[in-house]
């Protein structure tokens, strides 16, 4: 289980998050959805403590004491991450950008050297899982987008996380290629048993995928309930009032340290 209780962050003058509380049990399937400025990244990097708290709390299932050292390496360790510019080296192998996956696991002078054949190994199984053990030796920057993010996916597999993160997975892609790229991440998490936070724009592949769905606006949350909760005034009032002033499209598609205890 995942707890966040009144968590705030602000850069500078500007309030990004406020107070917000939010707990998911294990293997829930999350969508934080909003438009954009609603604040979703920033509480999404609050999961893994990419975002610095101003205020609040953050508990996670098997943890207790101070998010520091070895704790905040162990959640880090356990929770994947997938970009929506998919974060990939283009002149390495695909295998290369998935065995990243594994750096979490080792000491920066261990990291140097080979990964052991059992890593390797699930690197290529991993490869397989999303269809693309035959791109193994291809340079990334050859690859498709919706490519990109499988290797993306891939290498989060090869992690061997307990949560997936996933920040705006689709955003850069088309819809058929974006809800390849869903069914993929769903079918995994379903899967493995793994709890899964996703932010998205699209509320047709929110409603599609998402177990909850988290709605966001200026960085609080105005909707929490189920995909079938998502009736068209709702969607009115999440999207009416976009943070630069303009309306957004409701349709779903595209359109254009200090941190508290742990226990």
């Amino acid at each position: 289980m995942i707890q966040l209780e009144n968590v705030s962050v602000r850069y500078g003058d500007t309030v990004a998050l406020h107070p917000v509380s939010l707990t998911i049990p294990d293997g829930q399937f999350v969508v934080l959805l909003g438009p954009s400025g609603a604040g979703k990244s920033t509480f999404l990097r609050c999961f893994n403590l990419m975002s610095r708290f101003d205020s609040g709390e953050l508990r996670v299932s098997g943890f207790a004491g101070n998010w520091s050292g070895k704790n905040l390496q162990r959640l880090r360790r356990r929770t994947g991450m997938i970009f929506q510019q998919h974060q990939l080296i283009g002149r390495r192998t695909v295998l290369q950008n998935v065995m990243m996956g594994r750096l979490g696991y080792h000491s920066v002078l261990r990291s140097l050297f080979p990964l052991s054949v059992q890593e390797q190994e699930l690197g290529l199984q991993s490869l397989r899982r999303v269809g693309l053990f035959e791109k193994a030796l291809c340079r990334v920057d050859e690859l498709s987008g919706g490519q990109q993010q499988r290797v993306g996916i891939a290498r989060v597999l090869t992690q061997q996380p307990r949560t997936i993160l996933a920040d705006e997975p689709v955003a850069s892609l088309d819809p058929a290629t974006a809800e390849k790229v869903m069914d993929l991440i769903h079918s995994i998490c379903r899967e493995d048993g793994m709890t899964a936070v996703v932010s998205l724009h699209q509320v047709d592949l929110a409603r599609k995928y998402a177990d909850r769905v988290v709605g966001m606006s200026a960085g609080r949350i105005v909707f929490d309930g189920m995909p079938a909760g998502l009736t068209s005034s709702k969607i009115d009032e999440l999207y009416r009032n976009r943070p630069d002033g303009s309306q957004t499209a409701r349709s779903g598609r595209l359109v254009n340290f200090p941190v508290p205890l742990a226990s």
